[in-house]
């Protein structure tokens, strides 16, 4: 028997898990298989549960509302009300306390949204990506244990290991229709992510090893999913490395310079609780070709490209594709766009080359545009003409892997 999308996009959402042996978070389109409804009149119940996605640049607690309805196998996403606050854990590696207090605030969020009745049955999960895992373990492990006295005091529902750093292939997302596919990159601040459903069976061939592909089975089939996490290549990572500052030394003096940056630029930058002085190259070494050189060397020989990357299909990106493809006036904050590999390149060409009208903007808007045009083509290999969907939610509902991490928590807490 051959699945449906929908169902199968169920056990893809259903598949995150903290450890390798589990199956991963997979998310996207949930047109199919969780849509927005009114609540219908034969509804057996209405049920609740709280995610927290504790990324590298901010904090996100995500209260979905969800219905078990007697004619449907399946519930339905009624609403998600979210909401983020900046910075994120990380930045609070030395005062984790502060840590404590950024998860109490933003758990009024859920008293406002739960039914005070319901809180007890209501499922409470922090999951922290790369941020905290770029961390010594010591203040990672110090941040989550604040989260977790937090989590032990209110009055929702704590499942056990209810608070931990997910693996880089948890946050992996997929949309698969039949037989039309849609892939995903995700770049956020610590890490970037790519995942699809691959045509040919080369591309899982020559993957590097097994941390590249997800098996699982499903009604007699067998699906095989290309999916990987790269540490340390998200915008503000990537950012360190470009700058030559990631794991640098002495940093209450040194000056970090890079030719992505407007040659008159000098300033202090924050990432992860350390501030870096970080200033243009004053040799005049400023504009796209020598900035394209720098990033390159922040993706060359660390980003495998998959051997194919179908025309065919649809790829959406997230977060910071979108951030800058905003910022750079590709498209529209509030409905997104569809743009091509070649307009960030564009984009990139126009910032580094007139960097003095930019600053406004962003100081690393060269920076970052280059670097994301080369993460694309020199990174995973995709074309000038490939196109991206750029958007922030489907449905209404926020574009990330907590809602699959949600859904998880309800299997094996025996919530169906």
């Amino acid at each position: 028997m051959k699945p449906s999308g929908p169902l199968l996009l169920l056990v893809l959402l259903a598949a995150a898990g903290p450890s390798r042996a589990q199956f991963r978070t997979s998310l996207l389109d949930l047109s199919g298989i969780l849509p927005s409804l009114s609540r219908p009149a034969n509804h057996s119940r209405i049920f609740y549960a709280v995610m927290f996605d504790a990324g590298s640049t901010g904090t996100r607690i995500h209260v979905y509302t969800f219905i078990q309805s007697n004619s449907e196998p399946l519930p339905v996403l009624d609403n998600e009300m979210f909401h983020s606050i900046k910075p994120g854990l990380s930045a609070y590696a030395d005062h984790p306390e502060t840590a404590g207090e950024t998860v109490r605030m933003l758990l009024k969020v859920a008293k406002k949204t739960v039914p005070r009745l319901d809180w007890k049955r209501t499922p409470l999960v922090l999951r922290a990506t790369a941020g905290l895992r770029l961390l010594p373990a010591a203040k990672a492990q110090a941040l989550l244990d604040q989260v977790q006295l937090v989590f032990d005091e209110s009055p929702f529902l704590v499942p056990d290991n209810s608070v931990s750093i997910m693996n880089g292939t948890n946050e992996d997302h997929l949309n698969t229709r039949a037989t039309k596919t849609v892939g995903i990159l995700d770049l956020g601040g610590g890490s970037t992510q790519i995942t699809f459903l691959p045509k040919l069976r080369t591309t899982i061939e020559s993957a590097p090893d097994g941390d590249y592909v997800a098996r699982f089975d499903f009604l007699n089939s067998t699906f095989e999913l290309y999916t990987h996490s790269y540490l340390g290549n998200g915008l503000m990572a990537a950012r360190l490395s470009t700058l030559g500052a990631l794991g640098a030394e002495g940093l209450e003096w040194q000056v970090f310079k890079s030719s992505c940056l407007p040659s008159k630029f000098r300033d202090d930058w924050s990432f992860g609780g350390l501030t870096y002085q970080v200033s243009g190259d004053q040799d005049g070494r400023a504009g796209y070709k020598p900035c394209y050189q720098e990033v390159l060397q922040v993706v060359k020989g660390i980003i495998h490209q998959p051997h194919e990357l179908e025309d065919s299909n649809v790829f959406y990106a997230f977060s910071y594709y979108f951030d800058r493809a905003v910022d750079a006036g590709l498209i529209n904050n509030v409905q997104g766009g569809t743009v091509r590999v070649r307009d960030f390149k564009k984009r990139a060409k126009e910032a580094c080359n007139k960097m003095t009208e930019y600053p406004a903007v962003s100081p690393f808007l060269c920076m970052d545009l280059t670097y994301i045009t080369c993460l694309l083509k020199d990174g995973f290999g995709f074309k000038d003409g490939t196109v991206l969907q750029l958007t922030k939610k489907v449905k209404n509902v926020e574009a990330s892997w907590a809602l699959g991490a949600m859904l998880d928590h309800f299997h094996n807490l025996k919530i169906h």
